[in-house]
């Protein structure tokens, strides 16, 4: 681990577990060998750093594209934050993140694309159907609770709240799975609804 990434690493962590209390649920099912392709809610910024601390080895995540300017121009990228357009995304992205796990590296995904407003799931865009099938990676669900309450959208102000996490059994499509999910956008957003469907589940 990159003594960058370490440093975010650590410096999150603890907050994780001394102002929010983190508790993790179904530790006992993440992968953390391989590629993995980590599907999740989105509630809050806090998100990405609160997945990352689940795994003690470096992952991949995506962050929009105006958030890569000032000093964070160098620190996005040395946390491995992928750069995406919200309001058009593009096939680069995609294909950087299919890359980087066929490398065999983690990267997490949120299939709603953007954070919640109420607090409920949304509904999951194709894109990571796609990513799922061009990459064959095994789908690690899950489910944060709390994140919203801790950093809503729209605030910049931290609140103190009990955060969770949920891990759910990996995903390993089969062949079968793979050839249908392939079949174009319909399969890619029945793949996508799937997914979305096991970590609402959590």
């Amino acid at each position: 681990m990159r003594w960058i990434y370490w440093l975010g690493w650590m410096s999150f962590g603890a907050a994780f577990r001394t102002i929010f209390r983190l508790r993790v649920i179904g530790e006992e099912n993440l992968v953390t060998e391989g590629s993995v392709l980590v599907a999740s809610n989105h509630q809050s910024f806090l998100d990405p750093p609160l997945i990352g601390n689940l795994y003690k080895t470096e992952m991949y995540f995506l962050a929009r594209k105006t958030l890569f300017k000032g000093p964070a121009k160098w620190v996005y990228p040395q946390w491995n934050a992928i750069p995406v357009d919200q309001d058009r995304p593009d096939m680069a992205s995609l294909k950087t993140i299919i890359r980087r796990l066929k490398e065999g590296h983690r990267v997490l995904v949120f299939p709603e694309g953007a954070r919640t407003l109420d607090g409920e799931i949304g509904e999951a865009a194709p894109g990571i159907g796609l990513i799922a099938a061009k990459s064959r990676a095994v789908i690690q669900p899950v489910r944060i609770r709390g994140a919203r309450e801790a950093l809503p959208r729209g605030s910049a102000r931290i609140r103190f709240a009990r955060i969770s996490v949920t891990v759910g059994k990996p995903i390993q499509l089969t062949e079968e799975e793979l050839k249908e999910a392939s079949s174009g956008k319909e399969g890619y957003d029945r793949l996508a609804k799937r997914i979305m469907a096991a970590i609402s589940a959590l």
